[in-house]
């Protein structure tokens, strides 16, 4: 999973998957769920994020998680 924030446009995507989106779907006003071919849930893309979350905290609870090597 990556989170990619782009500050330009105050968009933040949630990748769930390196699978390409086939469909996309607006649940609410600006917040779009990404679909793969099969059906399967591979992103979430969320418009004027700042208003809507607090981007300066991300906090995990029992998730295994690896650091990712620097390329």
């Amino acid at each position: 999973m990556k989170l990619n924030y782009h500050p330009d446009t105050d968009s933040l995507y949630i990748d769930l998957s390196a699978k390409p989106s086939a469909e996309s779907v607006e649940v609410s006003k600006g917040v779009v769920l990404d679909y793969d071919a099969d059906g399967n849930l591979v992103g979430i893309d969320i418009d004027h994020a700042s208003s809507k979350l607090n981007l300066r905290e991300l906090v995990t609870s029992h998730i295994p998680l690896e650091t990712a090597e620097k390329v």
